[in-house]
């Protein structure tokens, strides 16, 4: 009796944070079935209380040796706690910057916040996912909520278009993915989990055939698709420009951070001895990705469609912590994605503040800001700093440690066009920057002479103006603690768990 009590703790204990989300997703359901409750910021406080309770269990089974649970399909491992903290964080900050904008739609609160904890609920699981139902199924669960989230301001067109353009191409790309995952499981005669495949295809003589290329190729396109990796990104800036804010601020970090942990899992234990071959493929899509994202990003006149090109960028940056394929190359990727959350969400989030108070999206209505509301100015200038890489900034430091890990690879040219596509990406920013800091009356908007700008009061905060603070907090001195953030991953993370057979 003791012996299965102890085994039972033993696989609720490695999915803890996920059950706790699960439990308060129940809680917050019946709360609002069965109970009128008219102050619906109750639920804000519930959702943030599970995500809280979620991240500090995380943070103490961080110490915890390596465990594959369920049968095998769920490895729990510091690799892929790193990523699951990211979502959490992901979603703590973002719930914030949804409250007041759900409240000027006036829709539904509760099924919103429902939605995003159950989007995090399936990335966590994708990020400790080891074998191809569990991946397939996780993926679907964060994929659904997203288009759900996409399409919730459901009386504008822009949005029934986006989720429409994002429904239709998220499905084609699960067929590739699941086409992909067909080739692995019958090449490695019948195998499901990941360790398993990997033997299956030594033992059945396929890891160097042209089917695993085939299985390769698909799975890449998959995940391409949802990284809105170039030449799969044609969606990104429809989604992007329809969605609500929140919702593209929160899709905007956490698939990214899901399709990383993805990609790193599947290619270092399946593919292997392919490794030339995968590292060439994502090479050729991550100097597209960062030249294409950053030369149409310059031509745009809408805020959220500039982001969305930039966004592709700063996924081919992230992808060379992945191309370089070492231990420093995956602890590289690792602290430029910590550093790209807060970055990219306080950008979001004065956006967010900025478009509630103007009902406005067009860059050139910017013009002007600082003469209204030169705190939010500040913030966003920073912000977007930042994601260029200006020195001393946390951005800067983000590349440096990248760029320097692929020059140490031999990846030369690859550094030269990170190097060169950032100098571009740093044009249009401060492009931006120029026109919120233009104080002559007569390039000033009217949106900008109707502006009410917000004090942040020592006393009363608003949810939008915390996360900002925040995010502009983590982009300015993040960098300065590069060492010991390199440290803490260096001593925590062994990579071992999945980069041998």
């Amino acid at each position: 009796m003791d012996l299965e009590f102890n085994f039972s703790f033993f696989y609720t204990n490695t999915i803890l944070p996920e059950c706790i989300l699960i439990f308060f997703l129940i809680v917050i359901l019946i709360i609002d079935l069965i109970f009128e409750i008219k102050k619906k910021s109750l639920f804000f406080y519930i959702s943030l209380l599970s995500l809280s309770l979620s991240i500090i269990i995380l943070l103490f089974q961080f110490q915890k040796e390596p465990t594959i649970s369920f049968s095998g399909n769920f490895q729990n491992d510091n690799f892929s706690k790193i990523f699951q903290i990211f979502i959490v964080l992901c979603s703590i900050l973002c719930i914030p910057l949804s409250t007041d904008f759900i409240k000027c739609t006036k829709l539904s609160i509760t099924e919103f916040f429902v939605f995003i904890l159950t989007a995090t609920i399936g990335g966590m699981f994708l990020c400790g996912a080891n074998d191809l139902i569990t991946i397939f199924v996780s993926l679907e669960c964060l994929s659904l909520c997203s288009y759900l989230l996409s399409g919730y301001t459901k009386n504008d067109v822009r949005s029934n278009e986006a989720v429409m353009k994002y429904l239709l191409i998220g499905g084609t790309s699960s067929s590739f993915l699941v086409y992909g995952f067909s080739w692995l499981y019958g090449l490695s005669g019948g195998e499901l989990q990941l360790q398993k495949i990997a033997n299956g295809l030594l033992n059945t003589e396929m890891y160097n055939s042209s089917g695993s290329l085939l299985g390769l190729v698909f799975i890449i396109a998959g995940i391409g698709f949802k990284l809105s990796l170039v030449p799969f990104h044609q969606w990104t800036p429809d989604v992007y420009e329809g969605s609500p804010t929140p919702v593209v601020a929160f899709l905007s970090v956490v698939s990214k951070i899901a399709g990383l942990a993805l990609l790193a899992r599947l290619f270092n234990i399946v593919f292997p001895f392919l490794f030339n071959q995968w590292h060439f493929l994502l090479e050729i899509l991550s100097i597209c990705s960062m030249i294409l994202g950053n030369l149409v990003a310059i031509t745009q006149t809408s805020m959220k469609r500039m982001l969305a090109y930039s966004s592709i960028s700063q996924i081919g940056y992230l992808m060379i912590g992945v191309i370089v394929g070492d231990f420093n190359g995956y602890i590289s990727m690792i602290v430029y994605l910590l550093f790209y959350i807060f970055m990219n969400l306080g950008t979001f989030a004065c956006i967010i503040l900025f478009g509630l108070r103007t009902g406005t999206d067009n860059i050139r209505d910017y013009s002007g800001l600082i003469l209204k509301d030169p705190l939010l100015t500040f913030s966003f200038a920073l912000c977007l700093l930042s994601l260029g890489g200006i020195p001393p900034l946390s951005g800067f430091f983000g590349k440096l440690y990248l760029f320097w890990c692929a020059w140490k690879n031999g990846l030369y040219f690859l550094v030269f066009i990170g190097l060169f596509t950032s100098i571009i990406s740093i044009y249009y920013y401060l492009k931006i920057v120029k026109l919120l800091i233009t104080a002559e009356n007569k390039e000033v908007t009217s949106y900008i002479q109707t502006y009410t700008g917000f004090s942040f009061s020592i006393f009363y905060k608003n949810s939008i103006e915390i996360s900002i603070i925040i995010c502009v907090i983590a982009s300015m001195f993040l960098g300065i603690f590069m060492n010991p953030i390199i440290n803490i991953f260096q001593n925590n993370l062994n990579l071992s768990s999945f980069t041998h057979i």
